[in-house]
């Protein structure tokens, strides 16, 4: 059964004058345990920290540049954030993974429909990164103060690149359902590969799919990374047959993924169009995704996967990106979740707005 979204609170998030654009283009959140706020935007590479200034309210914007703590193929390509997680000491985040259409200017006839035929593929949104927090600061090489005998040592990291992406569109290349998405070239939001989803538990990484969705499933998937040189994550061993990785397939009745976050050893699902459409969206809570052994077939009807809620949809704003676990009030666990596009009633002022809570069940 569908039930409404329960509004437990807004938290006020406030950032830089200068920061005013970033405001729309949120696509990432996740919390860290010195309470620091930290996002991602789909149009730049930086990420951003709000600290807690107040009751529901996170100011003292800062960014940092990812390119500080881990190299980037160039300072023109954007990374194109869509997920973020912290995990064991890390802040991870992933880029989109995919090639993108021009958009028309609306300038000249000719030209934009000229435009509408280039695909372009920018390395630096093939990147699955990670940066050691500590005392919620960023840090590109430190102990860890948490290890037993102080010999652990925290390093910034991303995934394995290669002239063409990194190792993981490298190992799906000659995949039986991803494989053809990949290799054809085709865009996000008309079906292509596009991972929006990340959730993080250690070193088991789940990425979620925006694109493809195959006969109304979507999919995550699932890979172990191990730093084997300085600043390198390589894929480890997880599938059948020494496979690089695993999926896991979800009827979530046409949606793809746009968000993934643990609750407890539960996977929340924020699932919307895959398309470049308006829709309604929802969140879904998948049960046992930490004990499948191999590749998994979740339908709609299972007791594994269960509707949430429905997030609140309103035509032309307010288009839900970024999701994370948010302590709430009493014994509740709430919900935050941050919009792309966000509507001209969540502005406080041009450089804040406030982000939502919602109740996702008794803790």
């Amino acid at each position: 059964m569908l039930r409404d979204p329960f509004l437990l609170s807004r938290v006020l998030l406030r950032f830089r004058h200068e920061a005013e654009d970033l405001l729309n283009e949120l696509s990432a959140v996740a919390l860290t345990p010195d309470g620091s706020l930290w996002l991602g935007s789909d149009e730049l590479n930086t990420i951003e920290r709000l600290s807690p200034t107040g009751a529901m309210v996170f100011a003292e914007h800062q960014s940092f540049a990812i390119q500080d703590f881990i190299s980037l193929e160039g300072d023109e390509d954007e990374i194109d954030i869509e997920g973020m997680d912290y995990s064991d000491a890390y802040l991870w985040f992933t880029g989109s993974h995919c090639p993108t259409r021009k958009k028309p200017k609306g300038k000249d006839k000719d030209k934009d429909i000229a435009r509408l035929s280039e695909v372009k593929t920018e390395l630096n949104r093939c990147i699955l990164g990670r940066i050691p927090i500590l005392n919620g600061e960023p840090i590109k090489l430190c102990s860890d103060p948490n290890s037993a005998d102080g010999d652990r040592l925290l390093r910034a990291a991303k995934l394995q690149t290669t002239n063409t992406g990194n190792v993981l569109l490298e190992a799906l290349a000659t995949d039986p359902h991803l494989g053809p998405f990949i290799t054809s070239n085709l865009p996000s939001k008309e079906n292509g590969f596009d991972i929006e989803g990340l959730a993080v538990r250690q070193n088991r990484v789940f990425l979620g799919l925006r694109g493809p969705v195959l006969r109304g499933w979507a999919i995550i998937l699932e890979i172990v990374v191990e730093e084997t040189s300085e600043g390198v994550l390589t894929l480890q061993p997880v599938g059948a047959g020494d496979r690089l990785y695993k999926k896991h397939f979800l009827n979530l009745n046409g949606l793809g993924i746009r968000e993934l976050c643990f609750s407890g050893d539960d996977l929340l699902i924020m699932a919307g169009p895959t398309m470049e459409l308006e829709g309604e969206m929802r969140v879904y809570r998948f049960k046992g995704v930490l004990d499948q052994a191999t590749d998994s077939l979740t339908d709609a009807d299972s007791e594994a996967l269960t509707v949430v809620f429905n997030l609140p949809f309103t035509i032309g704003s307010d288009h839900a990106e970024g999701m994370a676990i948010f302590p709430a009030m009493d014994q509740l666990a709430g919900l935050l979740v941050v919009y792309d596009a966000p509507n001209a009633a969540r502005f406080l002022a041009k450089d804040a707005l406030f982000a939502d809570v919602f109740l996702i069940d008794r803790a």
